[in-house]
């Protein structure tokens, strides 16, 4: 399987949409939570399509328009939620796992791009995308609590519950040969000496363990509990693309 910006950028921005999902189903958030994601994930989803103008092929075309769709749902949602902000509906939350669902069909689209047995590269990508993308919104939404310090602590651990959930199957689909397990073994040499493989081993584990950590500082009643769980969560989304973007690298190479 070959790696590419566009795809990337693609997961990035479905996986985030389905975590603004999860999180805003529960009325709980404020309405300016969503429009800072849909902003920021339209955005990643339309550099992902610009990027990958140069593929071709039927399912490039497919990635392109789809990608364009989740952009088109995404600001449709920020316009709907901005007239709506002053009712109790606010914005029907199937637009946004709309927006969602035309992400991940970019980004299953993208499979026929990258090349690789099929299912196993569909899996890699949709587990990547929810994997990077509630990361993301995690930490994001701990960002949230600033501007909404009486919210409750429970949409911040759910979503740091679904990135732990999500790590096992991420980490397991990447160690499938062809996988990771071949270069830890040695059956594909890294070109430094297996360096590239244990670092890709310690991103995973320190990405695992800092969803931990965060989890663990949310137990303590004070706000700045909060904050550190934040920070925590920074660090992550940087280990958490070692995980993914790293493996994906050295295999395609």
């Amino acid at each position: 399987m070959d790696l590419d910006l566009s795809t990337v950028l693609l997961q990035w921005a479905a996986g985030g949409l389905l975590g603004l999902w999860v999180t805003d189903r529960h009325r709980l958030v404020g309405v300016g939570y969503g429009w800072l994601l849909r902003g920021v994930f339209a955005a990643l989803a339309l550099a992902g399509v610009l990027v990958g103008l140069d593929s071709s092929g039927a399912a490039a075309q497919v990635r392109s328009i789809a990608g364009l769709l989740t952009v088109v749902v995404s600001l449709l949602a920020v316009v709907i939620s901005v007239r709506w902000r002053k009712t109790p509906a606010r914005i029907p939350p199937g637009l946004d796992f709309l927006a969602a669902l035309t992400g991940f069909v970019a980004v299953f689209a993208a499979a026929g791009v990258l090349g690789g047995p099929v299912v196993l590269t569909v899996a890699r990508l949709g587990v990547g995308a929810i994997f990077l993308g509630f990361i993301t919104d995690a930490m994001l939404l701990g960002h949230w609590y600033l501007v909404q310090p009486g919210l409750s602590r429970a949409p911040l651990r759910e979503m740091i519950w679904l990135s732990i959930i999500s790590w096992p199957i991420e980490v397991v689909l990447l160690l499938i040969p062809t996988g990771m397990v071949s270069l830890l073994n040695g059956s594909i040499d890294d070109g430094y000496g297996g360096i590239l493989g244990v670092t890709w081993v310690v991103c995973a584990l320190t990405t695992v363990g800092l969803l931990a950590a965060a989890l663990a500082a949310l137990k303590e009643p004070y706000y700045s509990a909060v904050m550190a769980a934040t920070g925590l969560l920074y660090l992550a989304i940087l280990t958490a693309f070692g995980t993914d973007v790293l493996a994906r690298a050295l295999l395609a190479g």
